[in-house]
């Protein structure tokens, strides 16, 4: 019994002090932070050609509009000039 009360859990206050980095060898943190900017700049950058192809599509939808289409979006009020 002794030997179980003596094998008692490291108090609370001691593993809030403990972070991630400190259980970690210094290489495997290392690598991790790593894999994270790496990850990062995929994401960027794959943001960015999302951005680029919603433009692309825009564009072109504006490119293939008919005359009509373009009439009905015009602010202007046709009827003034006939």
């Amino acid at each position: 019994m002794k030997k179980k009360q003596q094998r008692k859990r490291p108090s609370a206050k001691n593993n809030e002090e403990l972070t991630l980095k400190d259980t970690l060898q210094s290489d495997v943190f290392q690598a991790l932070k790593d894999k994270k900017k790496e990850l990062e700049k995929e994401e960027t950058t794959r943001k960015e050609e999302e951005a680029e192809k919603k433009r692309e599509e825009a564009r072109q939808r504006e490119k293939n509009k008919s005359f009509e289409e373009l009439l009905g979006e015009s602010g202007m009020n046709w009827k003034d000039y006939k």
